[in-house]
């Protein structure tokens, strides 16, 4: 029978618990369990889709074109399995399948209640994942124990237990123990209520990772175990780790896996960790500094563009760089072009977004990055604002624009498709989830990919129109990937730049510790490459190698 554990959290929200469970579901699939991981949020939002970004920080899309948490991508970057929109469930959406069953006459005419028909509703999500080859569903929720909105959640995971029984289901409980300055001591008292209130809603703790700045020690583990009915041995601290990456090594070192394996009577040997400590060794190594400047409209909240900031980590611990991120703010990027800020950077990342603000200044940096051979690279409107500024002064397109921010543009370079107009749904008009694109022999995204058809996923409306295509074919400009109908752009180039090319897609979205997507392991490689040109002290370490 399938095992459910559930990581709640307390005290404060950012604690960690995704990285808890995305942890715990790694060291779980070491040991040879096949693993599944998802997240119940709180909010009333449907989906995170329409969530502005300084809130709720990266969108992120599955292959079968789910708008999710950005935990989601935590939990695959950890447990290399490709989740679906199955694992992210928010309030909005329970709710809404509980009203929709209730129009329709479901119920009888019964009245419908929190309990027990949104619980039932969340049970039925949380069981939907235990198919007969999963062994492991871990599901965290979201929000902090003492919330109003999290308390149907709680009710839900309590009746689990019930429903599944004792020996197949646990509780881990995330919560702080923060450092008393003035005093000179970590203090338990945060730890002790919050698990008091998760007690006062039916659920005992079976362990606790304990949040610190620091080491607490093992008289204050001892002291939580006693307060909170744990056993010792199931208080797990978790201090602040240098890397992301550390994070699963420090759980299987404070014993959490081990703990879990008895709690729920799962036979299964040690962890095989040789390859997240290997990844360790080439973090600690890769001390090459390369200084990537990321030209985003959210750029305040670095959650904004999570994934395409561990995606240029990924690459740049597999070649041994040190990567040093440059937030500029896309809006300012006018202002720079006279300054050295652009100047000292190794390579320009142009991630996607929504909305006509700052979208010069990313056609700005485009041009800055062609015309001084700076390696830039586009996802998705990224892809748009470099196909805009080529088309304005390469090929003379006067006030080339997309109609999505200029729809008076005399010359529309990315457009809606015909299919797509007329939708007033916000995302009845998205190209979402996973896309095959056939790339052009021989092309640099070809050789990157060291194949001729790929699958990446998307999230974006407007695409490169197709009726000036055979202007931009012309020219250095290659459209080196489309739609195997060859109706849509997928991918850009330049043949004389270093580097300078764009997707539609979001690669950052499939993109591995242990595995880099390939357009950023090649982005990568040519910034290390610009890096060592201004500072030829630095070695180049090959990707092949065991760098």
């Amino acid at each position: 029978m399938t095992k459910h554990i559930f990581v709640t959290g307390g005290v404060a929200s950012s604690l960690g618990k995704g990285l808890t469970a995305a942890s715990l579901g790694r060291l779980l699939k070491q040991r040879g369990l096949r693993v599944v991981i998802q997240k119940l949020d709180p909010y009333i939002n449907v989906d995170p889709g329409t969530l502005n970004p300084f809130e709720h920080g990266e969108v992120f899309v599955t292959d079968d074109g789910g708008e999710t948490d950005l935990d989601l991508g935590h939990y695959e970057r950890f447990i290399d399995e490709n989740l679906t929109r199955d694992s992210n469930a928010t309030t909005g959406s329970i709710y809404s399948t509980v009203l929709a069953a209730e129009r329709r006459g479901d119920y009888l005419g019964r009245t419908v209640q929190v309990i027990p028909h949104i619980t039932d509703e969340i049970k039925r999500r949380i069981s939907a994942l235990a198919s007969d080859d999963m062994d492991v569903v871990i599901t965290e929720v979201g929000g902090t124990v003492g919330d109003i909105e999290i308390l149907p959640f709680l009710e839900a995971i309590r009746q689990f237990r019930l429903d599944a029984g004792r020996d197949n289901v646990c509780y881990v409980h995330v919560t702080l123990v923060p450092y008393i300055a003035p005093s000179g001591e970590h203090k338990t008292k945060p730890t002790q209520h919050s698990v008091i209130e998760l007690r006062s809603r039916g659920i005992q703790p079976d362990a606790i990772v304990c949040r610190s700045d620091e080491p607490i020690g093992s008289d204050l583990s001892r002291k939580i175990a006693n307060l909170s009915s744990v056993p010792v041995e199931a208080v797990v601290n978790a201090p602040d780790a240098g890397s992301l990456y550390e994070v699963p090594l420090m759980m299987h070192d404070e014993g959490l896996d081990a703990v879990i394996c008895d709690l729920l009577q799962i036979d299964a040997g040690p962890p095989d960790l040789t390859e997240w400590i290997e990844l360790n060794r080439k973090v600690e190594a890769a001390t090459n500094p390369v200084r990537i400047g990321l030209i985003g409209k959210y750029v305040n909240l670095v959650d904004a563009y999570l994934s395409v900031v561990e995606s240029l980590k990924h690459a740049g611990i597999q070649l041994g760089a040190d990567v040093e991120i440059d937030w500029i703010q896309a809006e300012d990027v006018e202002g720079l072009l006279t300054e050295d800020r652009l100047r000292n950077l190794d390579g320009i990342v142009i991630p996607g977004g929504f909305g006509e603000r700052g979208v010069e200044g990313k056609i700005a940096a485009a041009g800055y990055a062609r015309e001084n051979d700076v390696p830039c690279l586009g996802l998705c409107l990224g892809l748009q604002c470099m196909t805009i500024e080529y088309g304005r002064n390469v090929l003379a397109l006067e006030r080339a624009h997309s109609s999505e921010f200029e729809p008076s543009t005399p010359h529309p370079v990315i457009d809606l498709m015909d299919s797509q107009r007329g939708v007033t749904d916000l995302g009845g008009t998205m190209r979402l989830g996973a896309y095959v694109a056939q790339l052009q022999p021989s092309s640099q995204v070809a050789e990157m990919y060291g194949e001729e058809v790929v699958s990446e996923r998307h999230r974006h409306r407007y695409e490169f129109n197709p009726r000036y295509r055979s202007q931009y074919d012309d020219n250095d400009f290659v459209c080196s990937g489309e739609s195997p109908d060859g109706r849509l752009v997928e991918f850009i180039e330049l043949k004389s730049h270093p580097f300078w090319v764009a997707t539609q897609a979001h690669p950052e979205f499939k993109s591995r510790p242990t595995r880099p997507a390939p357009l950023f392991l090649g982005f990568m490689e040519a910034a290390l490459q610009r890096a060592e040109g201004r500072n030829p002290q630095l070695l180049t370490v090959d990707a092949t190698t065991d760098a």
